[in-house]
C-alpha cells in the first residue's frame, strides 16, 4: 500500500456531528484514515490539539461577474480565492448569469474563461436564469443540469434579473422534473419600485433610505409567494440572503408544516443594521446591500434561527465593489440616489472568523452547527458532498486548523480581498484560520496565500442531496 503524502497530527476533529481527537493521513489529496497513525508521511503538521475543521463552502458569493450598470465587481477569480482561502473557505461556489436574449450554455462557457486556470481554490457554478424561453427550459437547463450545473438562482427583483410568477412556476416544475435545486432572492419587485420613486420625488436619496424602499414587508411578502409557489409545485427552494425576523418566519412556519424549504442568511445580518447606512456624506454606501441590514432585534433572531435549525447555509454573498472608486460604489458620482449604488458587501475572507468569533467563541451556536452551515449544509444543498463538507475517508483533505487563542482587531489590511474597506472593520475577534489545506496542499498559512492560480479544479455538482429520495 502506498505511503501518506501528509499526516496532520494531535487533531480536535469537528465536523457537524462529531468531536474527537485523531491524526488525519492524507494521500494523493483525499483523506486516507483518521486514528492513531503509527507511519510516517513525507510531511507532517502538528494541530497541537487545535480543532480542525472542514474547509468552508461558500455557498453564494460573487466573483468577476458583468454587471449592467457599468459598474465592475472588484474580485476575479484569483483574487476572490485568494481572499477565501485565506478565511478558511476550500470551495466557492459563484454565478454564471444569463443576459436576456442570451443563452446559458454561452453564459457558462463565458464564465469558463473567467475561471480557467485563476482559482487558487475548487468551484462550482450556479446559474442565474434570467430568461427561460421555451429552449432554455427544454433543451439548454436539461442539459446543463446532467452536465454539472444543478442548482440555479432566480430573482423577483431587478429589472434585468426578475421572473414573473408565472416564470418562476415554468423553471420549478423544471428543477422538479431535472432534480435540480432553485435558490430565490425573494423581495417584491413593484414594492420597492413604487417605495423607490415615491423617496425620490420627497428628495430622500442618500444610502439610509436604501433600507426604506426595502422594508421588511417587501422580504416578508415575496417569502411568502416563494414558498407558495414552491408549495403548490411540490419542489424544494432556498430562499438567500434572509435578513430579519419576518421572512424567516416565514420559512419556519413552511418547515414546521413539512414543506421542503430551505434558508441561507448572511454575516451582514448578523454584524450590521440600517444604522450603518445611515453615516456621514456617502459612507452609508458602503453598506447598501439587499436585502438590507435591519435592526439588533432582528440579528437576534437570525442567531436564534441558526441555532435552531431554520437556516442550512451561511454564505458570504460576496459582492465586492470598491469605495474609492469611479467603477465601484461611486459609480454614479458621490452623491448617488441610493438606487443608483451598486448593491452588495465583501465578506468571503471574513465569514468564518465572524461566525466562529462571535458564535461559537461566545456560545451563540455550537462548533458543529459552525460545521454544518459553513461547510457541510452547503456541500449537501449543492451536491458536492461528501466529496466537501466533512472530515472522513474519502473526502477532499480539505481542512482549517484554527488558531483561537489569538485576540486581534480586524482591519482591511489583514485582507487579501480587492477591496478598500470592510464593513467589520475594527470588529475585535478570536479565531483565524492559522493552517489552511485544500486537497491536502497548504494553500494558506498564518494570513498568507501558499497556492497559486491554477491550483484549484472545476467541481461538477451531482443532484443535491434534499432531493433525492428518502430512504424507505
Amino acid at each position: 500500500m502506498p505511503g501518506l503524502d501528509t499526516i496532520i497530527r494531535n487533531a480536535n476533529v469537528v465536523t457537524a456531528t462529531d468531536k474527537y481527537k485523531a491524526d488525519i493521513g492524507i494521500r494523493d489529496g483525499v483523506i486516507q484514515m483518521i486514528g492513531t497513525i503509527s507511519e510516517s508521511a513525507e510531511s507532517e503538521i502538528d494541530a497541537a490539539g487545535r480543532m480542525v475543521t472542514p474547509g468552508g463552502v461558500d455557498g453564494h458569493c460573487h466573483l468577476d461577474q458583468p454587471m449592467d450598470d457599468g459598474s465592475i465587481i472588484a474580485d476575479d477569480f484569483t483574487s476572490g480565492t485568494i481572499s477565501a482561502a485565506c478565511g478558511g473557505t476550500t470551495t466557492v461556489i459563484p454565478f454564471a448569469c444569463q443576459v436576456k436574449g442570451e443563452g446559458l450554455r454561452a453564459a457558462v462557457e463565458n464564465y469558463h474563461t473567467c475561471a480557467d486556470g485563476k482559482a487558487v481554490i475548487d468551484y462550482a457554478f450556479h446559474l442565474i436564469v434570467t430568461d427561460p424561453t421555451p429552449n432554455v427550459l427544454g433543451q439548454e437547463l436539461p442539459a446543463l443540469i446532467k452536465d454539472g450545473y444543478s442548482h440555479f438562482k432566480i430573482y423577483m427583483t431587478y429589472d434585468a434579473l426578475k421572473l414573473r410568477d408565472r416564470e418562476i412556476l415554468d423553471v420549478l416544475h423544471l428543477a422538479k422534473r431535472e432534480g435540480a435545486m432553485t435558490m430565490i432572492h425573494a423581495e417584491n419587485d413593484d414594492c420597492i419600485a413604487w417605495l423607490t420613486e415615491t423617496l425620490e420625488n420627497a428628495g430622500k436619496t442618500a444610502p439610509i433610505y436604501h433600507s426604506h424602499s426595502r422594508p421588511p414587508v417587501v422580504e416578508r411578502e415575496a417569502t411568502h409567494r416563494a414558498i407558495s409557489l414552491a408549495e403548490l409545485m411540490d419542489v424544494p427552494v432556498l430562499i438567500v440572503h434572509v435578513s430579519g425576523n419576518e421572512a424567516m418566519t416565514q420559512i419556519q412556519n413552511a418547515q414546521a408544516r413539512g414543506i421542503r424549504i430551505y434558508g441561507e442568511t448572511c454575516p451582514q445580518y448578523l454584524f450590521l443594521t440600517a444604522d450603518d447606512l445611515d453615516q456621514p456624506g456617502f459612507e452609508g454606501a458602503k453598506c447598501v446591500c439587499s436585502p438590507p441590514p435591519r435592526t439588533a432585534d432582528d440579528q437576534e433572531h437570525i442567531w436564534r434561527g441558526i441555532k435552531t435549525g431554520v437556516f442550512q447555509v451561511f454564505s458570504s454573498d460576496h459582492a465586492p465593489f470598491r469605495f474609492d472608486d469611479d467603477k465601484g460604489k461611486k459609480n454614479a458620482g458621490t452623491d448617488a440616489k441610493f438606487s443608483q449604488i451598486p448593491n452588495g458587501v465583501p465578506g468571503i475572507e471574513t465569514r468564518l472568523s465572524l461566525l466562529m468569533s462571535e458564535g461559537v467563541m461566545k456560545g451563540r451556536i455550537d462548533v458543529h452547527t459552525f460545521v454544518s452551515v459553513t461547510s457541510t449544509g452547503p456541500a449537501q444543498m449543492y451536491g458536492l458532498f461528501p466529496r466537501k463538507g466533512t472530515i472522513a475517508p474519502g473526502s477532499d483533505a480539505d481542512l482549517v486548523i484554527w488558531d483561537t487563542e489569538t485576540e486581534f482587531t480586524l482591519t482591511n489590511e489583514r485582507l487579501h480581498h480587492n477591496v478598500d474597506y470592510t464593513p467589520y472593520e475594527g470588529m475585535e475577534l478570536q479565531a483565524w484560520p492559522a493552517t489552511v489545506l485544500s486537497r491536502g496542499r497548504v494553500v494558506a498559512e498564518n494570513g498568507e496565500c501558499m497556492a497559486q492560480p491554477g491550483d484549484g479544479e472545476f467541481l461538477p455538482s451531482d443532484p443535491p442531496n434534499p432531493l433525492r429520495p428518502q430512504q424507505p
